[in-house]
């Protein structure tokens, strides 16, 4: 596999994330659960439950296999960065806006003697950000683009009417591409330094679920998905334009190197009860970000630099010490006929990056969820579902222990809308 590394830019790699979701995670991969918010554990009944929640698999009524295939596209708006002016070389700055297309596909068994297997393709980590070259911004996060493709097999066991489990083995495969590119605040931005990745990496984890229905018309549900650890290596490209005053000229460094960042563990428990033809489904997750606490670059040779700015830029390590978050999700079920039904849902969903460790490659904040939809049924067989979803990230001042922020990010927010299509065979 082709790895190119620019390490500082690795820093960004899983952390440059998004406006969309805590942190770099998208916990929305289908039209059902785009439409409610992320509330679609306890109540999810069609064949995305193999993702969501693999022991309703049990709770399915299908003699047949079900597929679903589903298409979200993802709009990021602009981030606006209002700077205070404490820093020599820092200057208001805003990111580009981004449009993503993604795709997903779910697949669930029937019934073999109480057990049913499932699989699932979906992108849950990555996005971009990326600020205009020359802008304060760009120093740090010039380009940013990240990729993360899970595949995940499970099975779920049905011991009774009232019991149900679930287990299944992640595969993460993650593509990046990252360039910076700007002075170093240390230097006053009298030095530019360069990075650049095109890296890739395939790691794998674990998922696991349990169903109980204390009643027909309801469900409580509890799922976790491991802790992986992405673990980048390849080769390192840092450059840095020559030092004035100095008699040290510009210099480039190309060596071997690694990395590791986590794809945090997440916790859910939830509800749903059946009103007639109401379902509302109340849910918790909890991302466990506190596994990120460092970035710490190794080089198998010594970057070599007699005057020390590309050590302090490149080598030292990052703290980050994110915090545990919990998102809290409603998600409404109305079925209207036979044929229709209407979904809604609301969310609130924390971030985790402290202030003394914010950066331009996560201008994170503290999000408000609104989302509707619909479902139809075609035929007996198959059915369309929409999701429409708005993610609004509140306005985060704050001053960084590194200095390189020092004022407000405004305007981020997403738009995120899911077409779906359910086919049984």
């Amino acid at each position: 596999m082709k790895k190119t590394i620019s390490v500082v830019a690795l820093a960004s790699l899983v952390a440059a994330g998004t406006a969309y979701g805590s942190g770099y995670r998208i916990p929305e991969q289908s039209a059902d659960s785009t439409a409610k918010a992320g509330a679609n554990v306890a109540s999810a009944l069609g064949p995305d439950a193999v993702y969501y929640n693999p022991a309703n698999m049990s709770w399915m009524d299908n003699e047949s296999w079900a597929v679903e295939a589903d298409f979200s596209y993802i709009h990021l708006t602009e981030i606006e960065y209002d700077d205070d002016g404490a820093n020599a070389i820092s200057a208001d700055d805003e990111t580009k806006d981004e449009n993503f297309f993604i795709p997903t596909f779910f697949l669930v068994s029937p019934d073999y003697n109480g057990l049913h297997f499932g699989f699932s393709v979906t992108a849950p980590f990555g996005l971009a950000k990326r600020y205009e070259q020359g802008g304060y911004g760009a120093t740090f996060a010039e380009k940013f683009d990240l990729k993360v493709i899970e595949v995940n097999p499970t099975v779920s066991y049905k011991w009774d009417d009232t019991f149900s489990v679930a287990f299944g083995v992640r595969a993460l495969y993650s593509e990046a591409t990252v360039m910076s590119n700007g002075g170093l605040p240390p230097t006053g931005g009298a030095v530019s330094a360069s990075r650049y990745i095109d890296g890739d990496a395939l790691d794998y984890g674990w998922n696991a679920a349990l169903s109980i229905k204390p009643s027909d018309e309801s469900n409580i549900t509890f799922t976790f998905r491991s802790n992986v650890d992405l673990d980048f290596e390849g080769d390192v490209i840092l450059s840095r334009t020559a030092v004035p005053l100095t008699p040290f000229g510009p210099l480039r460094v190309t060596t071997d190197g690694d990395v590791t960042v986590p794809a945090p563990a997440v916790a859910t428990i939830s509800g749903s009860y059946d009103f007639g033809k109401l379902t509302v489904e109340l849910t918790v997750d909890r991302t466990f970000w506190s596994e990120y606490e460092e970035l710490d670059f190794e080089y198998d040779d010594a970057l070599g630099d007699p005057t020390g700015i590309l050590e302090g830029a490149f080598d030292d390590p990052s703290p980050r010490n994110y915090e545990d978050t919990n998102a809290y999700r409603i998600g409404l079920e109305y079925r209207w006929n036979p044929k229709l039904t209407l979904m809604g849902g609301f969310a609130y969903d924390e971030n985790p990056v402290p202030e003394e460790n914010i950066g331009f490659e996560l201008p994170d904040s503290d999000a408000w969820i609104f989302s509707v939809g619909a479902r139809y049924a075609l035929s007996e067989k198959s059915e369309v579902a929409f999701g429409f979803l708005y993610d609004y990230k509140e306005s985060r001042k704050a001053t960084s222990d590194d200095g390189n922020v020092d004022g407000e990010f405004t305007n981020a927010s997403a738009y995120f809308a899911t077409i779906g299509y359910t086919y049984k065979f």
